[in-house]
């Protein structure tokens, strides 16, 4: 295993493991090089990188966490360079250099979770005000700002606080590893735990109908992914007695009743969404596996973060917001506006109903 808990203490807060740098077993003489695993598990992340940001597909400018995504992917492919350079050193110096970008990545990444959460709050936060209503430049320049800042600062921690140096373990019956401290992220595991927590005690009382409610949100996802050529046909009608006759062919759609209110509606498409996410990391930390903070620090969990802290935003300032006014984000919150309102479409804007109308009664005075 490469992050094997052979020590596992908790000092200020912070969770330590070590990382198995080389094992040799003394009976067989048999010398195993971890490196080339590191490596293919940083390249498994840069990938994981790349299709989290294709599916997510938002503008840099569009959140603060939008820019942090981005910037982590720069992040893992920097360490699978530094991996990947690590091959073309001399054995002296190959083994003091991996436990050396190790300890440190690890230190630095466990530093971001708590700014990127707080800074992402307070961008949400200013999104309806002035300095949410700024120029797409302006935000591109202040989420890079702050993004760079985030990440000195962690780097400033990290050089202050971590130990990089080789440790060797000599066992009378497990072979002898060289090791190197490395960290975990408790912050993430706690908020992964109480996230998860929170949203299956919420959905036990609507357990019954959430079945329904699903089904319904499907409906609605179904019927806005319909071409909109479709409805742009009723202004070719030439009288109000064929639109009449085509609204009336049409069979009434089935309604559920009751409607689930919107604070849960929203818990209901954030699970959808995360929820396999969720189990995952909680079924990994229940069975105590150490994963180093370089690992749990990734688009996954800030995407997710991104999408619980948009829909509580948005669940704050549902009575002034409509469903069209969220930021891009990988749930798709206007459905479960919907859903929870009783509605399935957005009717037509004024200006095309106006055309609908002109058209019309033209066609109707010749």
């Amino acid at each position: 295993m490469l992050h094997e808990l052979i020590t596992h203490q908790k000092t200020s807060n912070t969770v330590k493991m070590l990382d198995i740098v080389t094992q040799t077993d003394v009976v067989s003489g048999c010398h195993t090089d971890n490196t080339d695993r590191y490596l293919g598990i940083m390249l498994i992340k840069v990938v994981l990188d790349i299709v989290v940001l294709f599916f997510s597909s938002r503008k840099l400018s569009t959140s603060f966490l939008s820019m942090c995504s981005l910037s982590i992917a720069l992040a893992d492919s920097v360490m699978v360079l530094l991996f990947s350079s690590l091959l073309f050193h001399g054995p002296e110096r190959y083994f003091v250099s991996l436990c050396f970008i190790l300890a440190n990545a690890s230190a630095i990444y466990e530093a971001l979770p708590l700014p990127l959460m707080c800074l992402g709050l307070l961008d949400c936060c200013l999104e309806g005000t002035y300095l949410g209503k700024q120029s797409t430049f302006s935000k591109f320049l202040r989420h890079t700002a702050l993004t760079l800042l985030v990440w000195i600062l962690a780097v400033i921690y990290s050089f202050g606080s971590v130990e990089s140096d080789l440790m060797k373990l000599d066992y009378r019956e497990r072979p002898s590893v060289v090791v190197c401290e490395v960290r975990e992220s408790t912050l993430i595991n706690y908020f992964i735990l109480g996230l998860f927590s929170a949203v299956g005690c919420t959905k036990l009382p609507f357990c019954s109908m959430t079945p329904k409610w699903v089904g319904e949100a499907n409906r609605i996802s179904e019927a806005r992914e319909e071409p909109e050529n479709q409805s742009s046909d009723l202004l070719f009608t030439s009288t109000d007695c064929t639109e009449t006759k085509g609204i009336e062919e049409n069979p009434p759609e089935e309604t559920v009743n009751p409607r689930p209110p919107l604070w849960f509606s929203l818990i209901l498409g954030f699970s959808l969404t995360w929820m396999l996410y969720l189990v995952m990391s909680v079924v990994c930390i229940l069975l105590s596996f150490g994963v180093p903070a370089y690992i749990t620090v990734n688009l996954l969990w800030v995407e997710c973060t991104n999408s619980f802290l948009t829909g509580v935003m948005f669940w704050a300032n549902s009575n002034k917001q409509g469903p069209y006014s969220l930021p891009e984000n990988v749930c798709p919150w206007p459905i479960y506006w919907h859903l929870s309102k009783g509605t399935r479409q957005q009717p037509f804007p004024a200006a095309v109903s106006n055309l609908s109308k002109e058209k019309s009664h033209t066609l109707l005075y010749v």
